[in-house]
């Protein structure tokens, strides 16, 4: 577990069949597509229905 984290958020992943929105936080200086968000957390979101909010 990690007890605290700095960076930025840079988009939400909505849950639209869920109530359980997920931010998106890298290192300041670091970024990602629509495409490498979804490829990086598909283990976790690949059973539910969402859209990324940025």
């Amino acid at each position: 577990m990690i007890e605290s984290f700095e960076g930025k958020c840079i988009a939400v992943i909505h849950r639209t069949n869920d109530n359980d929105d997920k931010l998106i936080v890298v290192p300041e200086g670091k970024n990602y597509t629509d495409e490498e968000i979804r490829k990086l957390t598909n283990f976790q979101k690949q059973y539910f229905e969402s859209e990324i909010i940025r």
